[in-house]
């Protein structure tokens, strides 16, 4: 799962599908941009309350690899306060980008009309600047590992959309690897309209549904290094 920008007044959307609404959808009367950071940590021995909050704050996107690699106690709190100044590195330097903490993890999340035109999977001069600042920060902080996903709104066909939100998910990690980010940390995947986050039947839902997200989470050597006090 896992890099997708950040709306004033909701989520971040996804990935388009191919039709003519797109453009409209797409177009001059998009709600503006902004980032917003959110701190949290997850605690010993809540998994399943904790898995439910943030799969409700998730709408069930990513929440299973947000949980899965959470430690929890000191440990966790550790890791959780590396993730903040992670996370506050990337809200100040990416422009088109909604950074918010939850778990012990990261979620960036870009409108996918910021990264792509419509109906495609090339990266714009905008969504490179952005994707530059997010590698940085990844390569200044090792130990953990990326997934990235893409996402669309319902408009079109399954297959068309499945393949869309693998193509786009796929030009991020790509790009990625070609500014330094370990292909071993990079895990890209496409949802087409499985995992949507807002009600697909208005044109405002299929925007916030239109999206790619990115989740930065621990991996096993920066935990053991947390649990041995080799990170604080």
């Amino acid at each position: 799962m896992l890099f997708s920008s950040c709306q004033a007044t909701r989520p971040a959307a996804g990935t388009t599908a191919g039709t003519s609404t797109e453009t409209t959808e797409n177009g001059t009367d998009k709600p503006g941009m902004k980032k917003t950071t959110k701190g949290g940590l997850i605690g010993a021995g809540g998994g399943a309350v904790i898995g439910g909050i943030i799969g409700n704050r998730l709408g069930n996107t990513a929440a299973g690899a947000i949980v899965g690699a959470a430690v929890g106690g000191a440990t966790g709190a550790v890791i959780g306060r590396r993730m903040d100044k992670q996370a506050e590195e990337l809200e100040k330097s990416m422009e088109n980008a909604k950074v918010e903490r939850v778990g012990e993890a990261i979620r960036v999340n870009f409108d996918s009309g910021i990264l792509f035109a419509v109906n495609s999977a090339e990266l714009s001069a905008a969504a490179k600047k952005d994707i530059q600042k997010l590698a940085e920060t990844l390569k200044s902080y090792d130990g953990t590992n990326v997934i990235i996903e893409g996402h669309t709104d319902n408009t079109g066909g399954y297959e068309l959309n499945q393949r869309l939100s693998e193509r786009r998910a796929d030009a991020v990690a790509a790009y990625a690897r070609t500014l330094g980010v370990e292909g071993s940390r990079l895990q890209s995947k496409g949802y087409s309209y499985d995992q949507p986050i807002a009600d697909n039947t208005t044109a405002s839902g299929r925007q916030q549904n239109r999206r790619v997200e990115i989740i930065i989470v621990a991996n096993e050597e920066l935990k053991n290094a947390a649990e041995s006090g080799q990170v604080k």
